[in-house]
């Protein structure tokens, strides 16, 4: 715990930016019957019931002190997912930094060989030599900032039935949902 709140009082800089990151499934669901619209007296009306369309991960990267954030929509949640996204945050969205110090929860998929499982060697090394990575206590996730932003996401904006991949990411995509 005091290693991820040394981290957090690290001060601003733009070579070396804290992101913290996190992931979560998130099930698809479709409407079974079409919502009665509302009447005048009478709010709209949902069955209850719903069709499960399988399950999708939603990957949070969110810089505190940068004001910045992302959100991507994976098929899986697996090694490779993690090593790819990781990669986009290095090479896309910080492309400049020396070193991107990362703040993640303990995982089994958030491990350095989870690089060399998806890239050749000579990448991986390239890729971790640019990454610090911060692993937040076992029953201390909560200290995860990207947690808190996944929460505030799923509480605000994918409180609903959303039925499919695209939809999904259209959702997210957007500035403000």
């Amino acid at each position: 715990m005091e290693d991820v709140l040394e981290v957090y009082q690290r001060p601003f800089d733009p070579a070396y930016p804290v992101i913290c990151m996190d992931e979560q499934p998130i099930q698809l669901h479709a409407e079974v019957r079409e919502p009665m619209p509302a009447q005048p007296g009478r709010p709209e009306r949902r069955d209850y019931e719903y069709r499960r369309n399988g399950v999708v991960c939603g990957f949070m990267f969110t810089e505190p002190l940068g004001l910045w954030r992302r959100i991507a929509i994976a098929e899986t949640r697996t090694k490779i997912d993690w090593a790819r996204q990781v990669q986009h945050l290095l090479e896309v969205d910080y492309p400049d930094a020396e070193k991107v110090i990362l703040v993640c929860d303990n995982l089994n998929t958030h491990v350095p060989g989870a690089f060399y499982e998806t890239f050749p060697p000579e990448k991986a090394r390239n890729l971790l030599n640019r990454l610090e990575i911060h692993h937040t206590p076992k029953h201390g996730s909560w200290l995860n900032i990207a947690e808190i932003e996944l929460s505030v996401l799923t509480r605000q904006c994918l409180n609903r039935r959303i039925p499919t991949l695209e939809a999904i990411r259209a959702e997210t995509a957007t500035e403000w949902c």
